[in-house]
C-alpha cells in the first residue's frame, strides 16, 4: 500500500493552501495513530510526487509539523513521527532508568570526563569549600538512537573514586560507591537551543527545549550532584503528580 493510500489524499475543492491541506492530512494520521510513533515519513521528493505538489509545499508542511512537535528530523537518517518521552518529577531516577522503564534503549556519547577544583558557581550550588576536588562529566544522551539531551554533571570528589568509575550510567556508579542521591531539588525552564547545541543534537538553532537543573543530596545532607540538562522540546514532556494535602 502506498503512503497516500495509508493516510489519504488532498481534497480537490478545499480552498486552504496546499501546504495546510498536506499538514492536516499528516496531522490527522499522526493523531489518529494511523502513523505510529517512530514511523518513517517519506522523503520530500516522494511526498511531492504522491500528492502532486511542489517540494517547497511539502517542506513548508513538514516544517510546520516539526514546529508542533509531531514530526522530528534526524540528521542522516530521515524524518519520523515523534515519539515523546514523559519524565515524572515525583521520582528520583536517572535518565537510563527512565528510558528503560519506558521500553526504550538508552546510551550516552561522552563528550568529556575531567577532574579539577570546584568553580564559584559549583561551590555555591554544592555547598563546597573553595579548592574542593570535583569530577565533571559532559555527554549527549540518546534513546533508541535518537538524540534526547545534552547533559553536564559535577560530582564532589568524595562521591566517586575517579572519573573513570562512570561507564554508561552516572547513578549506577554513584550507587556502586554507596553515594547515590536520596533526594533532589529540580528547577525547570523553557529555553531556545543555541547554534552549537542544535548542531550537536541534530536540530535547528532556536528550537524549543527544556532546561532542567538538579541538585542531589546524600542521606547525611551533603551534596552529591549538580546536573544541568538541555532536553529537546519535541521529544520530552515533564509530568508531575499533584495531591491535595
Amino acid at each position: 500500500m502506498s503512503f497516500i493510500e495509508t493516510v489519504g489524499g488532498l481534497v480537490s475543492d478545499d480552498p486552504a493552501p496546499l501546504y495546510m491541506q498536506l499538514q492536516k492530512v499528516l496531522r490527522d494520521a499522526i493523531l489518529s495513530r494511523i502513523l505510529t510513533p517512530e514511523a518513517a515519513i517519506p522523503p520530500e521528493r516522494d511526498l511531492a510526487e504522491e500528492f502532486g505538489v511542489s517540494r517547497l509545499t511539502v517542506r513548508k508542511a513538514v516544517d510546520g509539523l516539526v514546529n508542533e512537535g509531531l514530526i522530528t528530523r534526524r540528521r542522516g537518517a530521515g524524518t519520523f513521527v515523534a515519539s515523546r518521552v514523559e519524565k515524572s518529577f515525583s521520582k528520583l531516577s536517572s535518565f537510563s532508568e527512565d528510558m528503560i522503564s519506558r521500553g526504550r534503549v538508552p546510551h550516552s556519547e561522552w563528550l568529556s570526563k575531567s577532574a579539577g577544583a570546584v568553580t564559584p558557581e559549583e561551590s555555591l550550588s554544592l555547598g563546597l569549600s573553595p579548592g574542593t576536588l570535583v569530577y565533571r562529566f559532559q555527554r549527549l544522551r540518546y534513546a533508541d538512537g535518537q538524540t534526547m539531551a545534552l547533559e553536564s554533571s559535577t560530582i564532589p570528589g568524595y562521591c566517586l573514586p575517579a572519573p573513570g568509575a562512570v561507564e554508561d550510567s552516572l547513578y549506577a556508579a554513584l550507587d556502586a560507591a554507596g553515594n547515590r542521591p536520596v533526594r533532589a531539588l529540580q528547577r525547570l525552564r523553557a529555553v531556545a537551543f543555541s547554534a552549537d547545541q542544535a548542531e550537536v543534537l541534530g536540530i535547528r538553532p532556536g528550537d524549543a527545549g527544556l532546561f532542567i537543573e538538579r541538585r542531589g543530596f546524600l542521606a547525611d545532607g551533603r551534596a552529591a550532584e549538580f546536573t544541568q540538562s538541555w532536553y529537546r522540546g519535541d521529544a520530552y514532556d515533564v509530568v508531575a503528580e499533584l495531591n491535595r494535602v
